[in-house]
């Protein structure tokens, strides 16, 4: 399997972290999972939306010390 690509935005405000999210999932192949680090507070309400959305699986969130990670897995 190929090395999970990693997609760090802290320092962005909403609505950057979802956009550069949604920009490179789309190099991501179907099946690969796309790990994005944010510390926007906006950031984990954001991506369950953009994942119910567009039907990519949110395999994991995680929030530690204001700082979130999110495991989205690509569904074409």
């Amino acid at each position: 399997m190929a090395e999970s690509r990693r997609v760090d935005t802290r320092g962005l405000k909403c609505p950057v972290p979802v956009v550069r999210m949604n920009g490179e999932v789309r190099d991501v192949p179907a099946g690969e999972d796309l790990h994005v680090i944010a510390d926007d507070p906006a950031f984990p309400p954001d991506v369950k939306a953009w994942c119910r959305r567009t039907g990519h699986e949110l395999v994991s969130l995680e929030t530690i010390d204001g700082v979130t990670e999110a495991v989205v897995r690509v569904v074409r």
